[in-house]
């Protein structure tokens, strides 16, 4: 089943509640976290984070682009995400962290910037709920989607399917209703959505039409047989 997670980095930061509501028919609201040191921009953190909680029914998927997510990324899960993703690089021990993450009952998902490869990593996906192949580089909404990691994808979805593991691939980054069948047919299961669901003049149908178009691409992918 495809989720759709609407990325507020390209809501109105000045109607959070509102932006949030707007779109409560998506699987995620998708929250990223930046601190003008791992990404060169700066968005909100943990006070923001507990806010939304509090105005929406919709669980947070929070993604942290910040440097030291080993002390961070587990306050954000006391704040109320129910998914909390940090990147491998920034990671100083990504085992620990993940299982700090979900001990504390949230599901735990890495990232992995275009440049990084995912098999290095192969061990770590047994301790892992999600990995997020980002699709653009991190920092900034907007941007258009890197055709260059659909095979990344699916390396990813293959690696997945070898050790018979329950880990969604997401991706991130240009995902809009003329990429998401790629990245589904590719193997991706969880699609963040900014601009292409915020920037349409009704947010909720974005987030059905988005969903219908990967379910339909998904049916004929070979991944998903069985899945």
């Amino acid at each position: 089943m495809a989720q759709i997670n609407p990325s507020i980095l390209s809501a109105d930061f000045a109607r959070l509640a509102d932006e949030a509501r707007a779109v409560e028919g998506a699987d995620w609201l998708h929250v990223d976290v930046m601190d003008n040191h791992f990404v060169p921009n700066l968005t909100l953190g943990v006070p923001v984070v507990e806010s939304l909680r509090k105005a929406t029914d919709t669980p947070l998927d929070c993604h942290l682009m910040i440097e030291d997510p080993d002390r961070w990324a587990p306050q954000y899960v006391e704040a109320g995400a129910g998914s909390v993703t940090f990147h491998v690089e920034a990671a100083a021990a990504p085992v620990r962290l993940a299982r700090e993450i979900r001990a504390k009952g949230a599901r735990a998902s890495m990232a992995l910037k275009p440049a990084t490869p995912v098999e290095p990593y192969e061990d770590l996906l047994g301790e892992l709920d999600m990995v997020l192949i980002m699709t653009v580089e991190p920092g900034f909404g907007g941007q258009a989607f890197l055709d260059i990691m659909l095979p990344k994808i699916r390396r990813t979805r293959d690696l997945v399917a070898r050790h018979g593991l329950d880990v969604w691939v997401q991706v991130d980054g240009g995902v809009s209703a003329s990429t998401i069948e790629r990245c589904a047919e590719a193997g991706a299961d969880v699609f963040v959505a900014g601009s292409a669901v915020y920037g349409a003049e009704d947010p909720a149908a974005a987030v059905r039409g988005l969903r219908e178009q990967a379910v339909a691409a998904a049916k004929g992918a070979a991944w998903a047989c069985g899945h």
